[in-house]
């Protein structure tokens, strides 16, 4: 079959009969064949090296390509933010919370790819059940400016009687920096003198973790 647009074929012969640069261009170009959307798609992935580096582009950065309108990147990017959160096993309420593992492995794919820290705080009850999340801080490429005001106010607001802190490291290495150790000693002192306990501070890298917890620095 000469030309088949993209679609037609993955859906006769599914999503593993096209490359990432074809089902791309399905992206920019819904029922493309083998027009401008693909070229614009096999340049953003020459460009971006692999899929995963080219899931953190900014609109800016994917506008850049010729064939790529704002509208586009934008698309783009919605669909690599619908594919994280597919991937991502987030911490359900109700959830117990069992090992430092567990929260790895249910914020990595969230948070590995992000160029900027970010500083969560996971809320639980008086037995450790998960209540929800929330972020409190993002830092820049190389920190994270954290208050005790800003982590412990949703535990208060809440009643939550522990958390569990979690952060990403951009580089990829999840080992603490003396501010993350100073940052933690300095919420473990708020935390003592409002009554929630601090069950761990996990540091996300990519593909592996660091916990205070294991490491002995809780």
């Amino acid at each position: 079959m000469i030309d088949e647009p993209m679609g037609e074929r993955m859906q006769r012969l599914g999503d593993e009969a096209l490359g990432d640069d074809e089902l791309l261009s399905l992206v920019l170009e819904p029922g493309a064949r083998n027009g401008r959307g693909h070229t614009a798609a096999r340049t953003l992935l020459s460009r971006a090296g692999t899929l995963r580096r080219l899931s953190t582009s900014s609109v800016c950065e994917l506008a850049a390509v010729h064939g790529i309108g704002p509208l586009q990147a934008q698309r783009l990017q919605a669909a690599f933010a619908l594919a994280r959160r597919l991937m991502g096993r987030r911490l359900r309420p109700g959830a117990l919370f069992t090992s430092p593992r567990q929260v790895f492995e249910h914020y990595h794919s969230a948070l590995r790819d992000v160029k900027k820290e970010r500083f969560l705080v996971v809320l639980l009850d008086a037995r450790h059940r998960v209540m929800r999340d929330e972020m409190v801080s993002e830092g820049s490429l190389t920190s994270s400016i954290v208050h005790p005001r800003e982590v412990f106010l949703p535990a208060v607001r809440e009643s939550a009687g522990a958390v569990v802190l979690v952060h990403n490291h951009p580089s990829g290495d999840p080992s603490p920096s003396d501010e993350d150790v100073a940052i933690t000693r300095r919420l473990l002192r708020a935390s003592e003198l409002l009554g929630i306990r601090v069950l761990d501070h996990v540091i996300v890298g990519d593909g592996t973790y660091s916990s205070f917890k294991e490491s002995g620095l809780l």
